[in-house]
């Protein structure tokens, strides 16, 4: 791999991204003022597994953050960047095609801790959540390290649709994630049948690896396997179909 060309590509998505003012809201502002509305009014002695609330809902939102960042953030650029011809000229270059994915991951994974410790700090100081210092620690390299499973999705979903089609796609995903694996809400509200499903989803893994930390916990076997094994057909997926992309061109 030429690591030099590597490096230079996260530095240039990584300035692209900051510069981005409307992806910077929605993966950074949004979901702490997002944990602010939930958790606002909530009741002091309110308990969720053993967690308030507030606690709670703050691996939540701040695994809604990162899967923001680096899912939305991805996706709608991969497929933009096909369609203009910039990944043919990045495949004229010493870069291999394992550079160009490792980079898109790598910046958006950079990207996605603003949005993971924005929710911390809002947490600590409008809510009062108090945790270890090796709790925050682990909390946020358990969080942000889990990102970069949506960050792989991301680069599959660029490379399946696209420049007009990938936005409603990734949308439609994102939401479902969102929704389903109760990043928004907590599961226990949902209906069992509903329970059933969510509890299979890679979202509802990942928000559970930090409230196990939360809970002083070792993060769960099953959550650690379902995140492992979604990574690997998400890696898998956007291999093939960059593959197959190259191939066409």
């Amino acid at each position: 791999m030429n690591t030099f060309t590597s490096r230079a590509l996260i530095r240039l998505e990584l300035s692209r991204a900051l510069r981005n003012r409307k992806f910077l809201f929605f993966s950074v502002v949004y979901p702490a003022a997002l944990f602010l509305l939930i958790a606002g009014n909530a009741d002091s002695g309110e308990m969720i597994g053993g967690l308030s609330l507030p606690t709670y809902m703050m691996v939540s939102m701040a695994s809604f953050g990162a899967l923001t960042a680096v899912l939305m953030g991805n996706s709608e650029r991969i497929a933009k960047e096909r369609e203009s011809g910039w990944v043919r000229q990045l495949r004229l270059t010493a870069l291999p095609g394992r550079g160009y994915v490792l980079a898109k991951t790598a910046s958006a994974a950079v990207v996605s801790l603003p949005s993971i410790v924005v929710v911390f700090v809002v947490a600590a100081l409008a809510k009062g959540v108090h945790l270890a210092a090796w709790q925050w620690l682990a909390l946020t390299g358990t969080v942000w390290a889990g990102s970069l499973v949506f960050a792989a999705l991301g680069v599959a979903l660029g490379y399946l649709a696209t420049g007009d089609a990938v936005r409603p796609l990734t949308m439609v995903v994102y939401f479902g994630l969102s929704m389903l694996g109760g990043l928004w809400m907590p599961m226990t509200t949902f209906p069992q049948w509903l329970r059933n499903i969510a509890e299979w989803l890679p979202t509802h893994a990942y928000a559970a690896l930090g409230q196990a930390i939360e809970l002083g916990s070792a993060p769960g076997a099953r959550d650690l396997a379902t995140l492992a094994v979604y990574f690997a057909l998400f890696v898998g997926g956007a291999a093939w179909l960059y593959r197959k992309d190259a191939q066409k061109a």
